[in-house]
């Protein structure tokens, strides 16, 4: 059912937590489903140095959560704004239709961290 990567990081979350301010922090949800994810970065000349994550879901969720905060090191704006569900998809090794929610609830939080990030320039 899961791909080994997706269980690796599910067994073995990467970069659990939380930043303090100034970091950038958001929180998002899926109604559908009641999945939470908090995302906060630390960012330094317009690249990500720090990722943090936690959430509150299923298997899916939190092997996303990981992958992505592995992506995000050393990315600029203009990196994070490529990012889409498929791509969290390839980082986990695929989802099953009924997790694919896990891959949209990263690329909402990282979309909404840009958003905050340009309203405080």
């Amino acid at each position: 059912m899961y791909s080994e990567r997706l269980l690796d990081h599910f067994r073995n979350p990467r970069n659990v937590g939380q930043l303090d301010p100034p970091a950038a922090i958001v929180d998002v949800s899926n109604p559908a489903c009641g999945d939470m994810l908090r995302l906060s970065a630390r960012f330094d000349q317009g690249r990500v140095t720090e990722a943090r994550y936690q959430t509150r879901g299923c298997t899916a969720s939190i092997a996303a959560g990981s992958a992505l905060t592995e992506w995000m090191a050393g990315k600029s704006c203009e990196e994070l704004r490529t990012l889409t569900p498929a791509m969290i998809e390839e980082l986990v090794g695929g989802l099953e239709p009924a997790s694919k929610h896990a891959a949209v609830l990263c690329a909402d939080a990282v979309k909404r961290l840009l958003l905050n990030l340009n309203a405080k320039l």
